[in-house]
């Protein structure tokens, strides 16, 4: 039998982490998206490891991501953060976007909280809104289980359906509605990038039932699905995508837009974690 060099490098870089954790083990995984890193420095007692340090490990090379793991308490849960993620268009395959996901299922974190800035596409969207994922359509054109190793790791035809808990959503939307944050839920459709869209895309994203465009998530959640993890997704509407009210994107006003909302943001998963639904050593209940 041809050893599985993708589980044996998720093992290495697992054992290195736990060397630094400790006793520590995190139950819920946080991805922080663009403009959204600096939740991290919330976390408490943390423990930082660079992104360099984990053998096997990309680097992230995408402006505003710090490019670590952060592990520690948020709102009483113990959690392992990804200051700043990885994206295909940063030359990384589907594999290596999804490896860090993998990597914090090993560490024992049972949940995934993944968050990113989008464009809005629904034209009731106006940046500084919150999209709570209900589903996604994947136009990355890539799947990190179409890999031998990587389908070696579980059943290698696993369903979709529901990959964002409607139970987790329904609390995200409660504690926005309760702290006065404008949320509501809705499609993403993640691309490759790193070009942002034309308009002319943005109207066929719009016939295929997509609200919200960015460029990334898709291949973290097929990753956490396919090793049992429940998903929550959460969106910062960080523009209105190309063509809708004239507008024409670009990465300065993500990350300006990101700035305006970091305290929303920050009450926002605060809440959801200290919401309940995350008792010590257990994942969420229905």
């Amino acid at each position: 039998m041809t050893q599985n060099m993708l589980a044996s490098h998720l093992d290495e870089a697992a054992a290195i982490i736990r060397g630094r954790l400790g006793s520590f083990r995190p139950r819920v995984a946080l991805v922080l998206g663009s403009g959204l890193n600096p939740l991290a420095e919330e976390i408490e007692g943390p423990i930082r490891i660079p992104y360099a340090d984990v053998p096997h490990m990309k680097t992230s090379t995408a402006e505003g991501h710090v490019g670590r793991f952060v592990a520690g308490a948020l709102s009483g849960v113990r959690v392992i953060a990804m200051q700043g993620r990885l994206h295909g268009y940063e030359g990384y395959s589907a594999v290596e976007v999804a490896f860090p996901v993998w990597l914090m299922r090993r560490l024992g974190a049972t949940t995934l909280v993944t968050t990113n800035a989008a464009g809005g596409i629904d034209e009731s969207l106006s940046p500084g809104d919150f999209c709570v994922m209900s589903d996604h359509i994947n136009l990355t054109g890539r799947n990190p289980i179409a890999n031998a190793d990587a389908a070696g790791m579980a059943e290698r035809f696993f369903s979709m359906t529901g990959a964002y808990d409607p139970v987790l959503r329904a609390v995200a939307l409660d504690v926005a509605a309760r702290a006065g944050i404008a949320a509501r839920e809705g499609v993403y459709l993640g691309l490759l990038g790193p070009s942002f869209e034309t308009p002319a895309e943005i109207r066929a994203f719009r016939a295929l039932g997509a609200d919200t465009v960015a460029m990334s998530v898709c291949e973290e959640v097929i990753a956490a699905r396919h090793s049992g993890m429940r998903v929550l997704g959460i969106s910062l509407v960080s523009n209105m995508a190309a063509g809708i009210e004239g507008a024409s994107p670009t990465g300065a006003e993500v990350m300006d837009v990101a700035k305006t909302r970091e305290s929303q943001f920050s009450t926002l998963i605060r809440g959801i974690l200290g919401s309940g639904a995350f008792a010590d050593g257990e994942g969420p209940r229905a």
